[in-house]
Protein backbone atom coordinates (compact mmCIF):
# COMPACT_ATOMS: atom_id res chain seq x y z
CA UNK A 1 0.00 0.00 0.00
CA UNK A 2 1.45 3.43 -0.51
CA UNK A 3 -0.24 7.13 -0.16
CA UNK A 4 0.82 9.85 -1.92
CA UNK A 5 -0.18 14.14 -2.41
CA UNK A 6 -1.39 14.50 -5.96
CA UNK A 7 -2.75 18.04 -5.16
CA UNK A 8 -3.05 20.71 -2.46
CA UNK A 9 -4.24 24.34 -1.34
CA UNK A 10 -4.47 26.33 1.56
CA UNK A 11 -7.63 24.87 2.25
CA UNK A 12 -7.44 21.17 1.26
CA UNK A 13 -5.42 18.47 -0.14
CA UNK A 14 -6.16 15.03 -2.05
CA UNK A 15 -4.34 11.90 -1.07
CA UNK A 16 -4.26 8.96 -3.80
CA UNK A 17 -3.73 5.94 -1.88
CA UNK A 18 -3.09 2.65 -4.08
CA UNK A 19 -3.37 -0.43 -2.17
CA UNK A 20 -4.56 -2.54 -5.58
CA UNK A 21 -8.11 -0.97 -5.97
CA UNK A 22 -10.28 0.98 -8.30
CA UNK A 23 -12.76 3.80 -7.21
CA UNK A 24 -12.93 2.38 -3.79
CA UNK A 25 -9.89 0.94 -1.95
CA UNK A 26 -9.26 -2.73 -1.14
CA UNK A 27 -9.64 -1.67 2.95
CA UNK A 28 -10.94 0.99 4.90
CA UNK A 29 -8.21 3.60 6.23
CA UNK A 30 -8.19 5.78 9.27
CA UNK A 31 -6.14 9.38 8.20
CA UNK A 32 -4.45 10.95 11.12
CA UNK A 33 -3.16 14.62 10.50
CA UNK A 34 -0.88 16.00 12.95
CA UNK A 35 -1.86 13.11 15.95
CA UNK A 36 -5.46 14.15 15.44
CA UNK A 37 -7.57 11.87 13.61
CA UNK A 38 -9.56 13.57 10.27
CA UNK A 39 -11.58 10.92 8.49
CA UNK A 40 -12.31 7.39 7.12
CA UNK A 41 -12.04 6.81 3.73
CA UNK A 42 -12.31 3.82 1.72
CA UNK A 43 -11.68 5.87 -1.48
CA UNK A 44 -8.20 5.49 -3.92
CA UNK A 45 -8.85 9.53 -4.16
CA UNK A 46 -9.56 11.48 -0.79
CA UNK A 47 -9.70 14.90 -0.07
CA UNK A 48 -8.67 16.44 3.13
CA UNK A 49 -10.92 19.37 3.80
CA UNK A 50 -10.80 22.46 6.99
CA UNK A 51 -6.74 22.72 6.68
CA UNK A 52 -5.20 25.82 7.54
CA UNK A 53 -2.97 27.83 4.86
CA UNK A 54 1.20 28.08 5.74
CA UNK A 55 0.68 24.92 7.59
CA UNK A 56 2.88 22.21 8.08
CA UNK A 57 1.19 18.69 8.13
CA UNK A 58 2.27 15.15 9.05
CA UNK A 59 -0.35 12.64 7.45
CA UNK A 60 -0.31 9.19 8.83
CA UNK A 61 -2.71 6.65 7.56
CA UNK A 62 -3.49 3.74 9.52
CA UNK A 63 -5.56 0.80 9.35
CA UNK A 64 -8.54 -0.04 11.85
CA UNK A 65 -6.82 -1.26 14.40
CA UNK A 66 -4.67 2.10 14.43
CA UNK A 67 -1.57 0.21 13.01
CA UNK A 68 0.48 2.94 10.88
CA UNK A 69 0.66 1.80 7.23
CA UNK A 70 2.61 4.84 5.89
CA UNK A 71 3.47 8.36 7.05
CA UNK A 72 4.10 11.69 4.99
CA UNK A 73 4.28 15.43 5.31
CA UNK A 74 3.07 18.00 3.15
CA UNK A 75 2.78 22.08 3.69
CA UNK A 76 0.06 24.03 2.45
CA UNK A 77 0.40 27.22 0.64
CA UNK A 78 -0.37 30.48 2.28
CA UNK A 79 -3.27 32.59 1.70
CA UNK A 80 -3.70 36.66 1.83
CA UNK A 81 -7.61 36.88 3.03
CA UNK A 82 -10.51 35.66 2.73
CA UNK A 83 -13.79 37.04 1.30
CA UNK A 84 -17.46 35.79 2.67
CA UNK A 85 -19.99 36.49 -0.06
CA UNK A 86 -22.15 37.58 2.85
CA UNK A 87 -20.29 40.49 3.14
CA UNK A 88 -20.88 41.53 -0.22
CA UNK A 89 -24.47 40.99 0.28
CA UNK A 90 -25.45 37.12 -1.05
CA UNK A 91 -28.51 36.34 1.07
CA UNK A 92 -28.64 32.76 0.73
CA UNK A 93 -32.17 32.09 1.16
CA UNK A 94 -32.85 30.40 -1.60
CA UNK A 95 -35.00 33.16 -2.49
CA UNK A 96 -33.30 36.11 -3.45
CA UNK A 97 -30.77 36.43 -6.84
CA UNK A 98 -27.06 36.32 -5.53
CA UNK A 99 -25.45 36.61 -8.77
CA UNK A 100 -24.08 40.21 -8.51
CA UNK A 101 -23.14 40.19 -4.65
CA UNK A 102 -21.15 36.58 -5.67
CA UNK A 103 -19.64 38.40 -8.54
CA UNK A 104 -18.78 41.82 -6.57
CA UNK A 105 -16.82 39.15 -4.26
CA UNK A 106 -14.43 37.16 -7.23
CA UNK A 107 -13.88 40.86 -8.78
CA UNK A 108 -12.59 42.27 -5.45
CA UNK A 109 -10.54 39.13 -4.41
CA UNK A 110 -6.87 39.94 -4.58
CA UNK A 111 -4.50 37.05 -5.45
CA UNK A 112 -4.17 33.81 -3.78
CA UNK A 113 -7.01 34.83 -1.76
CA UNK A 114 -10.13 32.63 -1.30
CA UNK A 115 -14.03 33.95 -1.89
CA UNK A 116 -16.14 32.12 0.50
CA UNK A 117 -19.84 30.75 -0.12
CA UNK A 118 -20.89 29.51 2.82
CA UNK A 119 -23.67 27.17 3.59
CA UNK A 120 -27.18 28.83 2.00
CA UNK A 121 -28.77 28.52 -1.14
CA UNK A 122 -27.62 30.99 -4.08
CA UNK A 123 -29.20 31.04 -7.52
CA UNK A 124 -27.11 32.96 -9.52
CA UNK A 125 -27.34 33.10 -13.44
CA UNK A 126 -23.79 33.04 -14.34
CA UNK A 127 -20.50 33.50 -12.50
CA UNK A 128 -16.87 35.15 -14.38
CA UNK A 129 -13.85 33.58 -12.96
CA UNK A 130 -10.32 35.09 -12.55
CA UNK A 131 -6.76 34.51 -12.40
CA UNK A 132 -5.20 33.55 -8.89
CA UNK A 133 -8.83 32.84 -7.45
CA UNK A 134 -9.90 30.12 -4.74
CA UNK A 135 -13.71 29.55 -4.97
CA UNK A 136 -14.79 27.72 -1.99
CA UNK A 137 -18.52 26.36 -1.87
CA UNK A 138 -18.63 25.13 1.69
CA UNK A 139 -20.24 22.45 2.77
CA UNK A 140 -23.95 22.80 2.93
CA UNK A 141 -23.95 25.73 0.29
CA UNK A 142 -25.60 25.36 -2.88
CA UNK A 143 -25.30 27.11 -6.08
CA UNK A 144 -28.35 27.39 -7.95
CA UNK A 145 -28.87 27.98 -11.30
CA UNK A 146 -31.35 30.75 -12.50
CA UNK A 147 -32.77 28.78 -16.25
CA UNK A 148 -34.15 31.71 -17.68
CA UNK A 149 -32.07 32.24 -20.82
CA UNK A 150 -33.20 35.91 -21.32
CA UNK A 151 -30.90 37.11 -18.23
CA UNK A 152 -27.91 35.00 -19.24
CA UNK A 153 -25.42 36.67 -21.47
CA UNK A 154 -24.23 34.94 -24.91
CA UNK A 155 -20.54 33.96 -25.72
CA UNK A 156 -20.37 34.34 -29.40
CA UNK A 157 -19.23 31.68 -31.47
CA UNK A 158 -16.05 34.07 -33.25
CA UNK A 159 -15.06 37.42 -33.63
CA UNK A 160 -12.82 38.95 -36.42
CA UNK A 161 -10.07 41.03 -35.54
CA UNK A 162 -9.82 44.27 -36.91
CA UNK A 163 -6.53 43.52 -38.70
CA UNK A 164 -8.79 41.40 -40.80
CA UNK A 165 -7.07 38.39 -40.28
CA UNK A 166 -7.28 37.08 -37.14
CA UNK A 167 -9.83 36.24 -35.03
CA UNK A 168 -11.26 35.41 -31.23
CA UNK A 169 -13.43 32.32 -30.57
CA UNK A 170 -15.57 32.45 -27.28
CA UNK A 171 -18.43 30.53 -27.66
CA UNK A 172 -18.91 26.72 -29.05
CA UNK A 173 -21.48 24.19 -29.76
CA UNK A 174 -20.72 20.45 -30.70
CA UNK A 175 -17.11 21.39 -32.22
CA UNK A 176 -17.67 24.42 -34.03
CA UNK A 177 -17.30 27.97 -32.96
CA UNK A 178 -20.74 29.10 -32.44
CA UNK A 179 -22.39 31.30 -30.09
CA UNK A 180 -23.04 30.19 -26.87
CA UNK A 181 -24.83 31.11 -23.29
CA UNK A 182 -22.52 31.86 -20.72
CA UNK A 183 -21.84 28.89 -18.03
CA UNK A 184 -22.66 28.92 -14.41
CA UNK A 185 -18.89 28.75 -13.87
CA UNK A 186 -17.01 30.86 -17.06
CA UNK A 187 -13.10 30.96 -17.33
CA UNK A 188 -12.21 32.85 -20.07
CA UNK A 189 -7.88 33.13 -20.59
CA UNK A 190 -7.74 32.68 -16.89
CA UNK A 191 -4.73 30.91 -15.00
CA UNK A 192 -4.27 29.29 -11.48
CA UNK A 193 -8.10 29.30 -10.43
CA UNK A 194 -8.91 26.96 -7.83
CA UNK A 195 -12.75 25.70 -6.89
CA UNK A 196 -13.64 23.50 -4.34
CA UNK A 197 -15.59 22.46 -1.52
CA UNK A 198 -17.96 19.75 -0.35
CA UNK A 199 -20.81 22.05 -1.81
CA UNK A 200 -23.21 21.24 -4.29
CA UNK A 201 -23.26 23.31 -8.21
CA UNK A 202 -27.01 22.61 -9.20
CA UNK A 203 -27.94 23.34 -12.56
CA UNK A 204 -31.56 23.17 -12.17
CA UNK A 205 -32.15 22.31 -15.84
CA UNK A 206 -34.84 20.49 -15.52
CA UNK A 207 -36.84 23.26 -14.30
CA UNK A 208 -36.78 25.00 -17.25
CA UNK A 209 -36.49 24.42 -21.28
CA UNK A 210 -32.55 23.40 -21.97
CA UNK A 211 -33.85 19.90 -22.09
CA UNK A 212 -36.77 20.68 -24.43
CA UNK A 213 -36.10 20.91 -27.91
CA UNK A 214 -32.17 20.60 -27.70
CA UNK A 215 -30.91 20.50 -31.02
CA UNK A 216 -32.57 23.82 -32.14
CA UNK A 217 -31.00 27.17 -31.54
CA UNK A 218 -33.11 29.28 -29.59
CA UNK A 219 -30.95 32.70 -29.17
CA UNK A 220 -27.28 30.89 -28.52
CA UNK A 221 -26.55 27.38 -27.44
CA UNK A 222 -27.05 25.64 -24.46
CA UNK A 223 -24.70 26.54 -21.65
CA UNK A 224 -22.52 24.05 -19.66
CA UNK A 225 -22.23 24.16 -16.01
CA UNK A 226 -18.23 24.73 -16.30
CA UNK A 227 -16.64 26.59 -18.90
CA UNK A 228 -12.79 27.10 -19.40
CA UNK A 229 -12.01 28.79 -22.54
CA UNK A 230 -8.33 29.03 -22.97
CA UNK A 231 -6.90 28.56 -19.41
CA UNK A 232 -4.27 27.17 -17.71
CA UNK A 233 -3.35 25.88 -14.16
CA UNK A 234 -7.59 25.23 -13.21
CA UNK A 235 -8.57 22.77 -10.27
CA UNK A 236 -11.93 21.85 -9.14
CA UNK A 237 -11.92 19.43 -6.43
CA UNK A 238 -14.82 17.61 -4.11
CA UNK A 239 -17.91 19.43 -5.42
CA UNK A 240 -21.31 17.84 -6.41
CA UNK A 241 -22.43 19.21 -10.13
CA UNK A 242 -25.94 18.52 -11.12
CA UNK A 243 -28.14 18.80 -13.61
CA UNK A 244 -26.70 21.05 -16.30
CA UNK A 245 -28.32 22.81 -19.35
CA UNK A 246 -25.47 20.09 -21.46
CA UNK A 247 -21.91 19.08 -20.70
CA UNK A 248 -21.27 19.51 -17.02
CA UNK A 249 -17.27 20.50 -17.47
CA UNK A 250 -15.85 21.48 -20.52
CA UNK A 251 -12.17 22.69 -20.60
CA UNK A 252 -12.02 23.71 -24.32
CA UNK A 253 -8.41 25.26 -25.83
CA UNK A 254 -6.84 25.00 -22.19
CA UNK A 255 -3.80 23.64 -20.10
CA UNK A 256 -3.12 21.59 -17.28
CA UNK A 257 -6.26 21.04 -15.78
CA UNK A 258 -7.40 18.76 -12.53
CA UNK A 259 -10.65 17.47 -11.85
CA UNK A 260 -10.61 15.61 -9.00
CA UNK A 261 -13.29 13.65 -6.36
CA UNK A 262 -15.66 15.03 -8.00
CA UNK A 263 -19.57 13.71 -8.07
CA UNK A 264 -21.36 14.63 -11.07
CA UNK A 265 -24.96 13.42 -12.14
CA UNK A 266 -27.91 13.94 -14.42
CA UNK A 267 -30.96 11.76 -14.99
CA UNK A 268 -30.32 9.01 -17.76
CA UNK A 269 -32.90 10.82 -20.40
CA UNK A 270 -31.79 14.46 -20.30
CA UNK A 271 -30.11 15.45 -23.66
CA UNK A 272 -26.00 15.60 -23.59
CA UNK A 273 -25.57 16.16 -20.55
CA UNK A 274 -22.09 14.81 -21.01
CA UNK A 275 -19.90 14.46 -17.60
CA UNK A 276 -16.33 16.15 -18.48
CA UNK A 277 -15.72 16.69 -22.10
CA UNK A 278 -11.94 17.94 -22.87
CA UNK A 279 -11.70 19.22 -25.93
CA UNK A 280 -8.46 20.48 -27.98
CA UNK A 281 -6.43 20.55 -23.94
CA UNK A 282 -3.07 19.29 -23.17
CA UNK A 283 -2.57 17.83 -19.92
CA UNK A 284 -5.79 17.04 -18.24
CA UNK A 285 -6.52 14.46 -15.03
CA UNK A 286 -9.46 13.32 -14.46
CA UNK A 287 -9.20 11.21 -10.95
CA UNK A 288 -11.31 9.94 -7.82
CA UNK A 289 -15.16 11.40 -9.99
CA UNK A 290 -18.24 9.35 -10.09
CA UNK A 291 -20.32 9.77 -12.67
CA UNK A 292 -23.96 8.59 -13.65
CA UNK A 293 -25.16 11.24 -16.26
CA UNK A 294 -27.23 11.02 -19.35
CA UNK A 295 -25.06 10.97 -22.12
CA UNK A 296 -21.36 10.05 -22.40
CA UNK A 297 -19.10 10.08 -18.78
CA UNK A 298 -16.19 11.03 -20.25
CA UNK A 299 -16.14 12.23 -24.82
CA UNK A 300 -12.41 13.49 -25.63
CA UNK A 301 -13.01 16.05 -28.26
CA UNK A 302 -10.56 18.30 -30.69
CA UNK A 303 -13.67 20.22 -32.83
CA UNK A 304 -14.98 19.85 -36.70
CA UNK A 305 -12.89 20.74 -39.57
CA UNK A 306 -12.86 24.07 -39.17
CA UNK A 307 -11.31 24.32 -36.01
CA UNK A 308 -9.73 21.19 -36.90
CA UNK A 309 -7.70 22.73 -40.27
CA UNK A 310 -7.65 26.02 -38.48
CA UNK A 311 -6.22 25.54 -34.97
CA UNK A 312 -4.96 22.00 -35.56
CA UNK A 313 -4.87 21.61 -31.49
CA UNK A 314 -5.09 18.14 -30.76
CA UNK A 315 -6.64 17.00 -27.21
CA UNK A 316 -2.85 15.15 -25.56
CA UNK A 317 -1.89 13.79 -22.87
CA UNK A 318 -5.29 13.14 -21.15
CA UNK A 319 -4.94 10.48 -17.85
CA UNK A 320 -8.20 9.06 -16.19
CA UNK A 321 -7.56 7.08 -12.80
CA UNK A 322 -9.68 5.87 -10.16
CA UNK A 323 -13.08 6.69 -11.56
CA UNK A 324 -16.70 5.38 -11.23
CA UNK A 325 -18.25 5.70 -14.58
CA UNK A 326 -22.21 4.81 -14.96
CA UNK A 327 -25.37 4.78 -16.41
CA UNK A 328 -24.03 7.27 -19.98
CA UNK A 329 -23.70 5.96 -23.31
CA UNK A 330 -20.23 5.52 -23.18
CA UNK A 331 -17.78 5.55 -20.35
CA UNK A 332 -15.34 6.62 -22.07
CA UNK A 333 -15.38 8.30 -25.64
CA UNK A 334 -13.34 9.76 -27.98
CA UNK A 335 -14.56 11.82 -31.18
CA UNK A 336 -16.98 12.11 -33.12
CA UNK A 337 -15.83 15.66 -33.43
CA UNK A 338 -11.55 15.43 -33.49
CA UNK A 339 -10.69 17.06 -36.11
CA UNK A 340 -7.57 18.58 -34.18
CA UNK A 341 -6.42 14.77 -33.53
CA UNK A 342 -6.98 13.09 -30.13
CA UNK A 343 -3.15 11.35 -28.38
CA UNK A 344 -1.84 9.91 -25.18
CA UNK A 345 -4.86 9.23 -23.59
CA UNK A 346 -4.32 6.63 -20.50
CA UNK A 347 -7.68 5.20 -18.30
CA UNK A 348 -6.51 2.91 -15.31
CA UNK A 349 -8.16 1.52 -12.27
CA UNK A 350 -11.77 2.41 -13.18
CA UNK A 351 -15.00 1.09 -13.07
CA UNK A 352 -17.33 1.15 -15.91
CA UNK A 353 -21.11 -0.50 -15.14
CA UNK A 354 -24.50 0.21 -16.81
CA UNK A 355 -23.00 1.69 -20.19
CA UNK A 356 -23.82 1.73 -23.60
CA UNK A 357 -20.36 1.21 -24.04
CA UNK A 358 -17.24 0.81 -22.52
CA UNK A 359 -14.37 2.36 -24.41
CA UNK A 360 -16.38 4.17 -27.28
CA UNK A 361 -14.29 5.46 -30.41
CA UNK A 362 -16.20 7.54 -33.41
CA UNK A 363 -15.02 9.32 -36.30
CA UNK A 364 -16.10 9.51 -39.74
CA UNK A 365 -15.06 10.58 -43.31
CA UNK A 366 -14.69 14.68 -43.23
CA UNK A 367 -13.03 14.92 -40.09
CA UNK A 368 -9.73 16.52 -41.94
CA UNK A 369 -5.78 16.05 -41.64
CA UNK A 370 -5.37 16.27 -38.46
CA UNK A 371 -7.83 13.89 -37.40
CA UNK A 372 -5.70 11.47 -35.59
CA UNK A 373 -6.21 8.91 -32.99
CA UNK A 374 -2.99 7.53 -31.52
CA UNK A 375 -1.76 6.14 -28.33
CA UNK A 376 -5.09 5.28 -26.40
CA UNK A 377 -4.62 2.85 -23.43
CA UNK A 378 -7.30 0.85 -20.91
CA UNK A 379 -5.33 -0.93 -18.11
CA UNK A 380 -6.66 -2.63 -14.77
CA UNK A 381 -10.29 -1.57 -15.80
CA UNK A 382 -13.52 -3.67 -14.50
CA UNK A 383 -16.86 -3.13 -16.61
CA UNK A 384 -20.44 -4.50 -14.95
CA UNK A 385 -23.14 -5.19 -17.31
CA UNK A 386 -21.66 -2.77 -20.32
CA UNK A 387 -23.46 -4.19 -23.06
CA UNK A 388 -20.16 -3.20 -25.62
CA UNK A 389 -17.10 -3.30 -23.72
CA UNK A 390 -15.10 -1.97 -26.90
CA UNK A 391 -16.48 -0.17 -30.15
CA UNK A 392 -14.28 1.84 -32.80
CA UNK A 393 -16.41 3.34 -35.63
CA UNK A 394 -15.26 5.24 -38.63
CA UNK A 395 -18.69 5.64 -40.32
CA UNK A 396 -20.21 6.86 -37.47
CA UNK A 397 -23.51 8.47 -38.46
CA UNK A 398 -23.95 11.99 -37.38
CA UNK A 399 -24.35 15.63 -38.52
CA UNK A 400 -26.64 16.78 -41.25
CA UNK A 401 -24.37 15.01 -43.82
CA UNK A 402 -24.12 11.48 -41.58
CA UNK A 403 -26.06 9.60 -44.24
CA UNK A 404 -24.30 10.98 -47.35
CA UNK A 405 -23.10 8.92 -49.33
CA UNK A 406 -19.20 10.15 -48.69
CA UNK A 407 -19.66 8.97 -44.86
CA UNK A 408 -21.76 5.34 -45.49
CA UNK A 409 -20.27 4.16 -48.43
CA UNK A 410 -18.44 0.50 -47.88
CA UNK A 411 -16.21 1.07 -50.51
CA UNK A 412 -12.39 2.33 -50.58
CA UNK A 413 -12.41 5.83 -51.26
CA UNK A 414 -9.48 7.44 -52.47
CA UNK A 415 -6.93 8.87 -49.03
CA UNK A 416 -7.17 12.47 -49.32
CA UNK A 417 -7.31 15.79 -46.65
CA UNK A 418 -10.37 14.54 -45.18
CA UNK A 419 -9.54 11.09 -44.19
CA UNK A 420 -9.19 10.56 -40.37
CA UNK A 421 -6.88 7.83 -39.11
CA UNK A 422 -7.45 5.66 -36.00
CA UNK A 423 -3.68 4.55 -35.15
CA UNK A 424 -2.72 2.51 -31.86
CA UNK A 425 -5.28 0.89 -28.77
CA UNK A 426 -4.33 -1.08 -26.15
CA UNK A 427 -6.30 -2.88 -23.61
CA UNK A 428 -4.86 -4.51 -20.73
CA UNK A 429 -5.94 -6.44 -17.55
CA UNK A 430 -9.80 -5.97 -18.25
CA UNK A 431 -12.13 -7.97 -16.88
CA UNK A 432 -16.25 -7.53 -18.27
CA UNK A 433 -19.01 -9.56 -17.09
CA UNK A 434 -22.69 -9.33 -18.10
CA UNK A 435 -22.23 -7.80 -21.18
CA UNK A 436 -24.80 -8.26 -23.67
CA UNK A 437 -24.19 -6.66 -27.45
CA UNK A 438 -20.77 -7.63 -28.03
CA UNK A 439 -17.34 -8.16 -26.92
CA UNK A 440 -15.89 -5.60 -29.61
CA UNK A 441 -16.97 -3.75 -32.57
CA UNK A 442 -14.05 -2.47 -34.69
CA UNK A 443 -14.82 -0.90 -37.63
CA UNK A 444 -12.24 0.82 -40.01
CA UNK A 445 -12.17 2.72 -43.31
CA UNK A 446 -11.11 0.30 -46.30
CA UNK A 447 -8.68 3.37 -47.66
CA UNK A 448 -7.47 4.24 -43.77
CA UNK A 449 -7.48 0.87 -41.89
CA UNK A 450 -6.99 0.61 -37.78
CA UNK A 451 -3.35 0.68 -37.09
CA UNK A 452 -3.12 -1.22 -34.28
CA UNK A 453 -5.10 -3.67 -31.94
CA UNK A 454 -3.54 -5.45 -28.85
CA UNK A 455 -5.96 -6.58 -26.35
CA UNK A 456 -4.08 -8.66 -23.51
CA UNK A 457 -5.50 -10.26 -20.27
CA UNK A 458 -9.11 -9.29 -21.15
CA UNK A 459 -12.13 -11.22 -20.15
CA UNK A 460 -15.35 -10.99 -21.56
CA UNK A 461 -18.61 -13.01 -20.17
CA UNK A 462 -22.08 -12.41 -21.06
CA UNK A 463 -25.66 -12.11 -19.81
CA UNK A 464 -27.62 -15.31 -20.54
CA UNK A 465 -30.75 -12.93 -20.63
CA UNK A 466 -29.10 -10.16 -22.85
CA UNK A 467 -31.04 -8.67 -25.38
CA UNK A 468 -29.24 -7.37 -28.88
CA UNK A 469 -28.34 -4.00 -29.70
CA UNK A 470 -26.60 -2.00 -32.16
CA UNK A 471 -22.95 -2.37 -31.34
CA UNK A 472 -21.86 1.14 -33.19
CA UNK A 473 -24.18 3.79 -34.85
CA UNK A 474 -23.63 3.79 -38.06
CA UNK A 475 -26.12 2.49 -41.76
CA UNK A 476 -26.78 -0.91 -42.58
CA UNK A 477 -25.77 -2.09 -38.73
CA UNK A 478 -28.55 -4.99 -37.22
CA UNK A 479 -29.08 -5.62 -33.53
CA UNK A 480 -27.06 -8.33 -32.13
CA UNK A 481 -26.69 -10.06 -28.97
CA UNK A 482 -23.52 -12.01 -27.28
CA UNK A 483 -21.53 -11.50 -30.05
CA UNK A 484 -17.74 -11.82 -30.03
CA UNK A 485 -14.79 -9.79 -31.61
CA UNK A 486 -15.86 -8.35 -34.53
CA UNK A 487 -12.81 -6.79 -36.68
CA UNK A 488 -13.22 -5.15 -40.11
CA UNK A 489 -10.49 -3.28 -41.96
CA UNK A 490 -7.61 -3.42 -39.29
CA UNK A 491 -3.83 -3.46 -40.04
CA UNK A 492 -2.99 -5.48 -37.01
CA UNK A 493 -4.91 -7.08 -34.32
CA UNK A 494 -3.34 -9.03 -31.43
CA UNK A 495 -4.97 -10.55 -28.78
CA UNK A 496 -3.32 -12.03 -25.90
CA UNK A 497 -4.91 -14.11 -22.96
CA UNK A 498 -8.39 -13.38 -24.23
CA UNK A 499 -11.31 -15.23 -23.00
CA UNK A 500 -14.33 -14.33 -24.25
CA UNK A 501 -17.48 -16.65 -22.50
CA UNK A 502 -20.82 -17.27 -23.49
CA UNK A 503 -20.76 -16.20 -26.57
CA UNK A 504 -23.78 -17.01 -29.39
CA UNK A 505 -20.72 -17.70 -32.22
CA UNK A 506 -17.73 -17.68 -33.26
CA UNK A 507 -15.93 -15.43 -30.81
CA UNK A 508 -13.82 -13.53 -33.13
CA UNK A 509 -15.12 -13.13 -37.09
CA UNK A 510 -12.63 -11.04 -39.13
CA UNK A 511 -13.05 -9.25 -42.71
CA UNK A 512 -9.86 -7.54 -44.23
CA UNK A 513 -7.40 -7.81 -41.11
CA UNK A 514 -3.88 -7.72 -42.75
CA UNK A 515 -2.34 -9.90 -39.03
CA UNK A 516 -4.00 -11.30 -36.70
CA UNK A 517 -2.30 -13.53 -34.14
CA UNK A 518 -3.53 -15.17 -31.00
CA UNK A 519 -1.53 -16.18 -28.31
CA UNK A 520 -3.70 -18.16 -25.18
CA UNK A 521 -6.69 -19.05 -27.24
CA UNK A 522 -10.04 -16.72 -27.32
CA UNK A 523 -13.48 -18.59 -25.83
CA UNK A 524 -14.48 -20.28 -22.89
Amino acid sequence: MKASVQWRCARCAVIQIEDGGLYDTREAYQVFLNGAFWLRTERAITTLFDLRPATAYCLRLADFEGKTLTELAFETPDEFVTLNVRAFGAKGDGMSEDTAAIQAAVLACPPQSRVLIPAGEYPVTHLFLKSGLRLEIAAGARLLGIPDRTRIPTLPGMVDGTDDRSEYNLGTWEGNPLPMYASLLTGIDVADVVVYGQGIVYGRAETGDWWQDPKRLRGAWRPRLAFFNRCEEVAMVGLSLHSSPAWHVHPYFSRRIRLMDLSIASPADSPNTDGINPESCEDVLIAGVRFSVGDDCIAIKSGKRYMGDTYATPCRDVRVLHCDMGDGHGAVTLGSEMSGGIHDVRVERCVFHDTDRGLRIKTRRGRGRNAVIDNIVLRDIRMERVKSPVTVNCFYRCDPDGDASHVQDRGRLPLDDSTPRVRSLMMERVEATDCAVCAGYFLGLPESPIKAVLLRDVAISFAPDAQPGEPVMTAGIVPVARKGITAIHVDAMTLENVCIRGAAGLPVETEDVRALKIEGGVGS
